[in-house]
């Protein structure tokens, strides 16, 4: 039996950690909201952009190849070209 959306779910919140692909130093941006999000509510996140070394403080890594291992789950919030590319990186 495959898991329901609701066990997905779940899976996806317990990861140790949860990368953000396209986050980014805008404020007003869904990549930076989305970080933010994680961190305030006590989760680690890691910022992934190419172009920065860390946003809201956090360190970023410039590929979701670049994630720790324990980052299990990763939010991805890129125009349609990039995302590709992201998917294949983070598989």
């Amino acid at each position: 039996m495959s898991p329901t959306i609701e066990q997905k779910i779940d899976r996806f919140l317990k990861s140790p950690a949860f990368g953000v692909a396209g986050a980014s130093t805008d404020r007003a941006k869904f990549g930076n909201r989305v970080l933010r999000a994680y961190v305030e509510h006590g989760m680690r996140a890691i910022p992934v952009n190419p172009r920065e070394t860390s946003i809201e403080g956090i360190p970023c890594v410039a590929s979701a190849s670049d994630l720790p291992p324990e980052a299990h789950s990763l939010s991805i919030i890129t125009p349609p070209p990039v995302t590709e590319r992201v998917v294949e990186q983070a598989i």
